[in-house]
């Protein structure tokens, strides 16, 4: 493995097979160079190092602002789309001027760590404005899943949090659209603040009132004394039980993650990023990466509405035909999306790509056929391959900590610890369970230290959960590949382990594109079956008249179910054994709960969750005279 700190991917160097096996060039961009020491011992687990120290960062976020609204005061930070149909911007200047005063407002009110700031809405230049406000005086927030409020019918995730959190402040864009979760959920010590709008029965205060607020006289020294263990913001994510858990997202961890970023994707440094993106500011991927991957390269997000849905990816197509990205973040689902338009407007697939240095996905793989369209896309237009790149992170890890290299990058891969990362690998039920130890790993979640507890080995490394496997047998400079979630993996009553994650992968990838994602049951059966989740794009494209969002209807259609049952059969062809043969399936007709922590607003899917809330659909696969409704082969 090569020592230089950064290389180049050239077209001369990389014409490595596509996923097809076709040749095809791949442009050229700096990227860091993953070069990592290897421990071996003797009880089998294996230590990753990399051989270069990270090297400094930032105290505080916060200090980025200052540097770019002092080198690039008219650069646009942040773009939203206005009622006028164009774009409302704010440049670095009039965020640093705006967060001073916010910051001064914030200061006023004697919010801390113990009585912080919850944010009910979702992304938008006033959420970030209350985001950085907080950041510069010092005081944690936390941005919680509009669809606590919007889409939960019993609100139990937010009031669950709302007793952890303790928030003295509460913040939502539109007062009349959150109302209803304001009222219920708000403490009634709480202070309200809104952009617009009021709530029956609760004073609130304007966002504009904040931003009049003469700057507090102790402002520079508050913060100047803001320190890496300084607590930034707390992020949500759930455990197997469903209720949040409260991620401590540290100055430190946020700053470090940016420099790892910043010199992994290092054609970050040769022009400021323009990003054209919707991935929620609740999660780690949309609020600590690419804000973050903005602010501290002095780049300029532009606010996507769109989502990558039916009724919702036409707002991302009009925001992408105005604005050129140099690096675009998505989902799988959502470059899936993207694709019919890419390829029958050729000005929107100019646009696209006339600057793009890379493509990044997370949450799941991407499919060999959605990978091969973008390549034969970006080919069609510029002539090479767009570099497409993923890793391993996590909320814990902020989350930056393994990524591939744009020449061996594939689906399921996810290369080798980045700077400031070490690896620890730890044989497991055959095999290896992923650790990690920096300093972007939380101490640890707000509140509950049973869970941090758990959540960390006796030599401090933060445990994943995850298990990964060798790209190449023997072979550490070829990086890893996913190999599951080992709480996932379960025993057949044979006493044979399945592994649940490459099962599910190659499930879905056979089944396409009629099945978004797979439950695998089997603890302690003979065989394995499986509740299957429908894709009701995929499955428009065979019976386009079924209705837009019923997921019974996609369930009992006729020309769904024998397209499935062919995919299912030549799938259990494929089978080596019982650890890999599925049986059953089922095809699920009622949408996943985010009440219940079936699903996530993101969409990811707690296979322990539904398994436990759907016992009596698993009963029903393994009935020895199953219903009609489930397929059997």
């Amino acid at each position: 493995m090569s020592a230089k700190p950064e290389i180049a991917i050239t077209a001369a160097n990389s014409n490595t097979p596509d996923r097809g096996g076709k040749a095809l060039p791949l442009r050229a961009i700096s990227f860091g160079d993953p070069d990592v020491s290897v421990e071996r011992r003797d009880d089998g687990t294996i230590y990753l190092r990399p051989k270069r120290p990270l090297g400094d960062y930032p105290v505080r976020l916060t200090d980025r602002l200052h540097h770019w609204a002092r080198l690039e005061p008219n650069r646009v930070f942040m773009a939203e789309r206005s009622k006028g149909g164009g774009w409302r911007q704010i440049t670095y200047a009039q965020l640093l001027s705006s967060t001073r005063r916010i910051a001064s407002a914030l200061l006023a009110r004697g919010l801390s760590a113990e009585e912080p700031i919850v944010i009910l809405s979702g992304n938008s230049i006033d959420h970030a404005l209350i985001a950085f406000g907080a950041l510069y005086a010092g005081i944690p927030f936390c941005p919680v899943s509009p669809a606590y409020s919007l889409v939960s019918r019993d609100y139990g995730k937010l009031g669950f949090l709302m007793k952890l959190l303790t928030p003295a402040l509460v913040f939502a864009d539109d007062a009349v659209k959150f109302a209803d979760a304001l009222t219920a959920n708000a403490p009634a010590s709480a202070e309200i603040v809104v952009s617009h709008g009021t709530v029956a029965g609760r004073d609130v205060t304007s966002l504009a009132d904040l931003l009049a607020t003469p700057e507090h006289p102790s402002l520079d020294a508050i913060h100047d004394a803001i320190g890496p263990d300084t607590i930034a913001k707390f992020l949500l994510t759930s455990g197997s039980t469903g209720n949040p858990k409260a991620v401590i997202n540290t100055q430190r961890m946020l700053c470090a993650n940016q420099v790892m970023l910043r010199e992994t994707l290092a054609f970050l440094k040769d022009e400021p990023p323009v990003i054209v993106d919707w991935l929620p500011w609740n999660h780690t991927f949309g609020g600590n990466h690419n804000v973050g991957l903005t602010l501290f390269n002095g780049g300029s997000m532009y606010l996507d509405e769109g989502k990558p849905m039916p009724d919702s990816i036409e707002e991302t197509v009009r925001n992408l035909r105005e604005i050129s990205p140099t690096v675009y973040f998505n989902v799988p689902k959502g470059y899936e999306s993207l694709l019919p338009y890419l390829r029958d407007d050729q000005a929107l697939r100019a646009k696209f790509f006339d600057r793009l240095h890379a493509m990044f996905f997370s949450g799941a793989a991407l499919s060999p056929y959605v990978w091969n369209s973008l390549d034969a896309l970006a080919v069609q237009e510029k002539g090479y391959r767009v570099p497409v790149l993923t890793g391993l992170g996590a909320t814990e890890t902020s989350p930056f900590f393994m990524s591939v290299r744009p020449d061996t990058s594939r689906s399921g891969h996810v290369g080798l610890p980045v700077l400031g990362n070490d690896a620890k690998l730890v044989p497991n039920n055959g095999k290896l369970e992923v650790r990690a130890k920096g300093p972007n790993v939380t101490p640890g979640y707000w509140r509950q230290p049973e869970l941090t507890a758990k959540a960390f080995d006796e030599e401090g490394f933060y445990k994943f959960g995850d298990a990964l496997k060798l790209a190449v047998a023997d072979d550490f400079d070829a990086g890893f590949d996913f190999d599951g979630r080992i709480a996932e993996d379960f025993k057949l009553a044979s006493g044979t382990w399945v592994s649940v994650g490459p099962l599910r992968a190659r499930f879905i990838a056979a089944c396409a594109p009629l099945v978004r994602d797979v439950v695998i049951a089997g603890i302690n059966r003979d065989e394995i079956s499986a509740l299957v989740v429908l894709d009701l794009d995929g499955c428009r494209l065979l019976a386009p008249e079924l209705p837009s969002g019923d997921i019974a209807a996609a369930a009992a259609n006729p020309k769904i179910r024998e397209a499935f049952f062919e995919r299912f059969r030549k799938f259990l062809a494929t089978s080596t054994g019982s650890s890999t043969r599925v049986t059953r399936a089922v095809l699920v007709d009622t949408p996943l709960s985010i009440d219940r922590g079936e699903v996530t607003d993101k969409g990811s899917i707690n296979q322990r969750a539904v398994l436990e809330h759907r016992d009596a659909l698993v009963e029903e696969l393994y009935a020895p005279t199953p219903p009609a409704h489930v397929i059997t082969l």
